[in-house]
């Protein structure tokens, strides 16, 4: 009888316990809690944190350099400045979120700020989408139907698929809000998305994840890569038809180095996202709440985000223009960097004269030495220069940008 007590009082603190460790294990595991190491926490917001950088600095003199020949711009290039405003609008409004979540081993804010993270990211990633989509729609259409759809792809029409391109992301991206599907923490808990097991959960929900992967992701996807692949098709054909002739065309080299570069920007967006969507994929139609390692969520998603930094450096890679203005403005900021550039030609003649390119920002003296164009220009030309000594641009300034002009010009600058 004595025995009874003693038992009594053994097992209630156990059974209060219980709860306790219950409760310290739902904190523990919360969807709003880190499910990787101290550790790898940090190498994940120091790797977004140098997308962010790239991101910004690239797109920002993307940005800049076409402000800056805003009256020279073709149509179909706000495309390319469509999209450059979308990676470098989700760079500075979103990213810094998780990169702060990520230092802080959780994620802040939240409900409200997951809804605000999840809504942005995934508009202006459908955003991003939708605009190489319509590059490689337009390109295809000029290239291969230039004469039935020519005038189609130039004006105002180019800016009509720009609204409708952010109209259809938005509203699409916007259906979780009044019901159809969620935003909710990613598996490994520093970033926000779809809530892709929702298909699980109701009809609606199913639905709009089913459209979501169909619909704005693998049918965008079909059409950037058959697009671009029968652009290649077709210019290098027509390239090595010319070329079997002997025929020499400027512009059949300019053709091909164009569509290169928009190949390259397409299959680098789809290269980047493709990882990123068969995970998700995966995450639908298993409903085990871990049938994967968070690790083996982090890496897809850290690819994807680095879609945002490699476009810049193929515009400059492939565009002559670009890499002309981005030396024009670095030395309208920092003159030193042009310095004096002396370059001697025709060394080995003694009774030619040494032909000197001087590079200076502001006023240029009025006595000034034999300064020559490049060797590839024509004498006719170099002299019908010096006799006009005219703007070729009525109204606008002469800037000396790593060539040389006429005396009456630098005259003209001088004053």
């Amino acid at each position: 009888m004595r025995i009874l007590p003693a038992t009594t009082t053994k097992t209630t603190p156990k059974k209060q316990l219980e709860p306790m460790t219950l409760n310290a294990y739902n904190r523990t595991v919360s969807a709003f809690t880190s499910k990787l190491t101290p550790a790898a926490d940090i190498c994940v917001g120091l790797a977004i944190t140098s997308v962010v950088v790239f991101s910004v600095l690239g797109n920002g003199l993307v940005l800049v350099i076409c402000y800056r020949r805003r009256k020279k711009m073709v149509c179909s290039e706000l495309l390319c400045v469509n999209l450059a405003v979308v990676d470098f609008l989700c760079c500075v409004c979103f990213y810094p979120l998780s990169i702060m979540s990520s230092f802080h081993h959780m994620w802040l804010g939240e409900n409200i700020t997951c809804v605000y993270y999840g809504l942005g990211c995934y508009s202006f990633g459908l955003c991003g989408m939708f605009t190489i989509t319509a590059i490689s729609i337009i390109r295809y259409l000029k290239t291969c139907y230039s004469l039935v759809y020519g005038e189609g792809t130039e004006g105002a029409n180019i800016q009509i698929a720009c609204c409708a391109i952010w109209l259809l992301a938005v509203v699409w991206s916007s259906f979780p809000l009044i019901g159809w599907g969620e935003y909710v923490p990613e598996p490994y808990g520093l970033s926000c998305t779809i809530a892709w097991k929702a298909y699980h959960t109701s009809a609606k929900d199913a639905f709009y994840v089913i459209c979501s992967f169909a619909c704005f992701t693998m049918v965008p996807v079909l059409l950037i890569v058959v697009s671009q692949c029968q652009i290649l098709y077709k210019v290098f054909r027509f390239s090595n038809s010319l070329s079997a002739r002997g025929i020499r065309n400027n512009l059949k080299y300019a053709e091909k180095r164009l569509s290169v570069m928009f190949f390259c920007i397409s299959l680098g967006f789809v290269i980047a996202w493709v990882p990123y969507a068969v995970v998700s994929l995966l995450f639908i139609f298993h409903r085990e709440s871990q049938y994967m390692a968070p690790e083996g969520f982090v890496f897809p998603a850290l690819f994807a985000k680095s879609s945002h930094v490699y476009n810049p450096f193929i515009y400059f890679y492939f565009n002559k223009t670009f890499r002309r203005e981005l030396r024009c403005l670095l030395l309208s900021f920092w003159p030193k960097l042009g310095g004096n550039r002396v370059s001697v030609h025709n060394a080995m003649v003694i009774q030619h004269p040494i032909h000197i390119q001087l590079q200076e920002r502001a006023r240029v003296p009025k006595r000034t030495f034999g300064l020559s164009q490049d060797q590839t220009l024509s004498k006719n030309k170099d002299k019908a220069m010096h006799r006009s000594g005219s703007n070729p641009v009525p109204g606008r300034p002469v800037y000396t940008c790593w060539g040389s002009t006429s005396k009456k010009s630098l005259h003209h600058l001088g004053q």
